[in-house]
C-alpha cells in the first residue's frame, strides 16, 4: 500500500459526495473529515446521511453500515433500504468485515506490529455511563513508516468500539496526532487540525450475494501534506 497517493481533498465543499462503489443493495463513500455520519442529540441536520439522500437517485433511502468519527475521513458504507443495513450490521458484529485505516501517531512504537488488547470505555461511557464497565477491544497494528517525531501506521480494529483507534494509542502512551480528547494536545509538539485517522479499506460480503467486496480510498490531501512537510 502506498500511503503517499492522495484524495483530492479531504474538505467538505458544496460538490456532491463522492461515490467509490455502487450497486443495487449498497454504495460507497468518501467521507470527508469534518462533518457527522448522523445527528447526535444536537440534531445537527448537516449530516452525511442527510447529504447523501439529498444527492440520491431514486426512491430507496440509504442507511449508514456503520460510522467514522466527525474528524475521521475515508471508506463508508450505506445500504439501499433498512433490510439490506440490517444484513451489514450482522456482517460488522460477527466480525465478517475487514476495516483497514492509516494513522499517524506521536513517538516511535516500540514493536514494528503488534496487538493491542485493552479494555476501553469511549469518552461518552467515561462521562455519563461510569457504573457500566469498561469493553473488551483489540486492535492490530504495522509500522509502515518511522519518522523524527511520529510513526505512520496501517491499523486493523478487530472489535468496533467507539473511538477504539484513538483510545487505544492514546493508552499506549502514542496517541494520534492532532488528538485532543484522550490526550493533553499541549505535551506534544507536533499540531494537526484533526485526529490524523483515514479508512483507507474496506472488506465485506455483499448483502444479496455473499461474494466479498474490497473498496480502497488513498490518503487524503491535508494527510499527504503532512508527510511532505514533517521529517
Amino acid at each position: 500500500m502506498c500511503i503517499h497517493m492522495n484524495h483530492p481533498s479531504n474538505k467538505y465543499s458544496q460538490t456532491p459526495v463522492e461515490i467509490l462503489y455502487e450497486d443495487k443493495d449498497c454504495v460507497v463513500f468518501y467521507k470527508p473529515s469534518g462533518i457527522l455520519v448522523i445527528p447526535t442529540d444536537k440534531n445537527e441536520d448537516h449530516t452525511l446521511v442527510s447529504l447523501v439522500n439529498q444527492q440520491r437517485v431514486g426512491d430507496v433511502y440509504l442507511h449508514p453500515a456503520h460510522r467514522l468519527d466527525r474528524d475521521t475521513s475515508g471508506v463508508i458504507l450505506f445500504a439501499k433500504g433498512k433490510e439490506n443495513q440490517q444484513i451489514l450490521m450482522d456482517a460488522f458484529k460477527e466480525k465478517k468485515v475487514h476495516k483497514t485505516y492509516i494513522a499517524f501517531v506521536h513517538g516511535r512504537l516500540d514493536s514494528s506490529e503488534g496487538k493491542i488488547r485493552i479494555p476501553i470505555k469511549d469518552f461518552y461511557q467515561r462521562k455519563f455511563q461510569k457504573d457500566l464497565p469498561p469493553q473488551s477491544a483489540l486492535t492490530l497494528y504495522k509500522v509502515m513508516e518511522y519518522r523524527k517525531d511520529y510513526t505512520v501506521v496501517q491499523v486493523n480494529p478487530i472489535t468496533g468500539r467507539t473511538n477504539q483507534i484513538r483510545i487505544h494509542f492514546a493508552k499506549l502512551g502514542h496517541p494520534l496526532v492532532g488528538e485532543d480528547k484522550y490526550c493533553f494536545r499541549k505535551d506534544f509538539a507536533l499540531r494537526f487540525r484533526r485526529t490524523a485517522l483515514h479508512a483507507t479499506e474496506l472488506s465485506w460480503p455483499h448483502p444479496v450475494s455473499g461474494k466479498m467486496i474490497t473498496v480502497q480510498s488513498p490518503l487524503p490531501q491535508d494527510m499527504t501534506n503532512f508527510l511532505e512537510k514533517t521529517p
